[in-house]
C-alpha cells in the first residue's frame, strides 16, 4: 500500500465536496438508498473520493439491499483497516482507508457465507469509480 497521506483540515476541506468531507473526514453517513454507487452494475474498481488508493473491485460488489454498496472483500489485503465503533449505542467495525485514513463505512458479518460471509457496506460519497477499459 502506498505511504501514509496527511493533509490538513483546510486542505481536506479544499479537496472534497462538503459531504465527501462529512463522511470522510467527520465519520458520516449517507442516507441510504440516495449513494451513486448502490445500483452500479459496471465493471471496474472503486478507489477512495480523498486519496485515489484502490479499495474494491466490482466482481466484490454483490446486492445486499442495505441501500448502500456492499462488497464481500477489499481490492488488496491492506487497502482498508478495521478497528472498533462504539458509537450510537452500537458495537460495530469501522472500515477506513489505509492510506488516508478516511472513514468509509462499516463491515458487518452477514455476507454471502460462500464468499467469507462479509458485508463491507460503504458509502458511495467515500469512493470514486474507474471503469474497467474494455
Amino acid at each position: 500500500m502506498a505511504e501514509k497521506m496527511n493533509l490538513t483540515d483546510a486542505q481536506w476541506r479544499e479537496r472534497l465536496t462538503p459531504e465527501q468531507y462529512a463522511i470522510l473526514r467527520q465519520k458520516g453517513t449517507e442516507r441510504a438508498f440516495t449513494g451513486q454507487y448502490d445500483k452500479n452494475k459496471a465493471a471496474g474498481e472503486y478507489v477512495c473520493a480523498g486519496c485515489g488508493q484502490p479499495l474494491f473491485e466490482s466482481d466484490a460488489k454483490f446486492e445486499s439491499g442495505c441501500g448502500w454498496p456492499s462488497f464481500v472483500r477489499p481490492a488488496e489485503t491492506g487497502a482498508v483497516e478495521e478497528s472498533s465503533d462504539l458509537s450510537h449505542g452500537m458495537d460495530r467495525t469501522e472500515v477506513v482507508c489505509s492510506r488516508c485514513d478516511g472513514h468509509l463505512g462499516h463491515v458487518f458479518p452477514d455476507g454471502p457465507r460462500d464468499q467469507g460471509g462479509l458485508r463491507y457496506c460503504i458509502n458511495s460519497a467515500s469512493l470514486d469509480f474507474k471503469p474497467e477499459d474494455n
